[in-house]
């Protein structure tokens, strides 16, 4: 590990070689491998970095969506999402992700719909994005 921040690192990760890394969270241990995708030049037996990206957004919009809905009474357990991540080349990036949420059938009043859709848009992933990075997001209550 590094000691170069005056801070403990939240992740470390190590380069495996033939483009796999494993990252491990230091304050859980818990462990996740990436792999580059087969599209380039990849295995593509486990999350790309990009893959990441897309799920990190995605998880932390449910996330902050749950924790806005246990303050005001009401519940999402059970939400899922479907993530699509879209490249693009020259450079490479990600060019779109699309997100489509599931909600239970929890009879969400207007007010409790607005709550979770403004959760979601601005969840701190959804803020840290490049702005050219687009987000299509479907919510389905």
């Amino acid at each position: 590990m590094s000691n170069y921040y005056p801070i403990m690192p939240t992740i470390y990760t190590e380069y495996l070689g033939e483009l796999r890394t494993k990252a491990v969270h230091v304050n859980s241990g818990n462990e996740l491998v990436t792999d580059a995708p087969v599209d380039n030049k990849g295995r593509g037996e486990a999350f790309s970095p990009t893959d990441l990206l897309a799920t990190a957004l995605g998880s932390c919009m449910i996330t902050i969506a749950g924790m806005e809905a246990q303050e005001h009474g009401f519940s999402i357990d059970g939400t899922t999402i479907d993530i699509t991540k879209i490249m693009a080349g020259d450079p490479r990036r990600v060019a779109e992700v699309i997100l489509e949420l599931f909600f239970p059938e929890n009879n969400y009043t207007e007010n409790q719909k607005e709550i979770i859709k403004v959760a979601c848009l601005n969840c701190p992933v959804a803020k840290s994005l490049h702005p050219d990075l687009k987000k299509t997001i479907i919510f389905n209550f």
